[in-house]
């Protein structure tokens, strides 16, 4: 039985193997508001077409901003770069590079980190003035359904589009996810009712990924 069981892993890995990749192409997409109608995640969309036709360029880059050679961006195990973040280990933070249908071009960069329950991470593309926001998605392992789950709804992450990652001053501020509403504040969006945890757990992991991101915002 062990045997057959190991045989039908085997079998089955690069099936899951594309299935994974085809997820990570969706959400990247998805982020520049790629693949959407109405807001809405379009069922009928080829996400893996979606993607060979808008990414233009990927790379990753250390902890100073710097290029770092040889490295597949796709490839970045994310959860090993958040690992790396808590412990100042070494960093490789993927950049994708996106045009859009207008011929305008986004940045699109993934964060990662931990939830109530489990992981979670997403993607924020960032408009060619290094500030606004064009889009996001975000998802998650195992928060609770309702509550911190629904990071990965449309209503909470289509906040995102249009808010800025600078000050009043011009000076990097990260989003930020306001219990009791945002209001105007343009660095802002709604924090989940009823999952505080999970709001300031996805505020925090923003924070830390687009702190490094930051060096190469608006280049």
């Amino acid at each position: 039985v062990a045997a057959i069981l190991a045989l039908v892993a085997s079998a089955l890995k690069p099936r899951q193997t594309a299935n994974i990749q085809l997820e990570q192409m969706k959400s990247i997409m998805l982020s520049a508001n790629i693949g959407e109608v109405n807001g809405q995640i379009d069922k009928k969309a080829n996400f893996k077409k979606l993607y060979e036709q808008h990414i233009t360029d990927t790379y990753v880059i250390d902890a100073n901003g710097d290029k770092v050679q040889g490295v597949d961006a796709f490839g970045v195990d994310l959860k090993a770069q958040y690992t790396a973040i808590k412990n100042g280990g070494e960093l490789t933070l993927p950049v994708y590079k996106c045009k859009l249908d207008d011929g305008s071009t986004v940045t699109i960069l993934p964060c990662y980190g931990a939830g109530l329950w489990g992981a979670i991470w997403g993607y924020l593309s960032v408009e060619a003035d290094g500030q606004t926001v064009h889009g996001a998605i975000f998802s998650h392992a195992s928060e609770t359904p309702g509550l911190g789950g629904e990071i990965a709804e449309p209503w909470f992450y289509n906040q995102f589009d249009g808010n800025l990652l600078r000050d009043a001053a011009g000076q990097f501020s990260s989003i930020k996810i306001v219990k009791g509403g945002a209001g105007d504040d343009p660095n802002g969006v709604d924090a989940i009712s009823g999952a505080t945890i999970t709001s300031r757990s996805l505020q925090t992991t923003i924070g830390q990924w687009m702190n490094y991101y930051k060096q190469i915002l608006g280049e």
